[in-house]
């Protein structure tokens, strides 16, 4: 299974949090195969909002959401 990457950002109400204002404002930069191509895109874009504090980007590691059956169907980890 690839390690898949999710890469996104937008306002959000406190910059010390993920709680997002605007989840139609999200900023979708991209999905990445590996942590160093999500790192650079994550870095571009948190690098291009630096001055504004309400700005945040994060890299999301979906692979490990995700854990693949016998029957090689990708579905949600149990928290079991």
């Amino acid at each position: 299974m690839s390690k898949l990457h999710l890469v996104f950002g937008g306002r959000v109400k406190d910059p010390r949090g993920l709680d997002f204002v605007d989840l139609s404002a999200i900023d979708l930069v991209g999905l990445f195969d590996s942590y160093a191509a999500a790192e650079e895109a994550w870095r571009g874009a948190a690098q291009r909002t630096v001055d504004d504090a309400e700005m945040k980007y994060v890299v999301v590691h979906l692979h490990r959401l995700l854990e693949p059956d016998a029957d090689g169907i990708a579905r949600p980890k149990s928290n079991a």
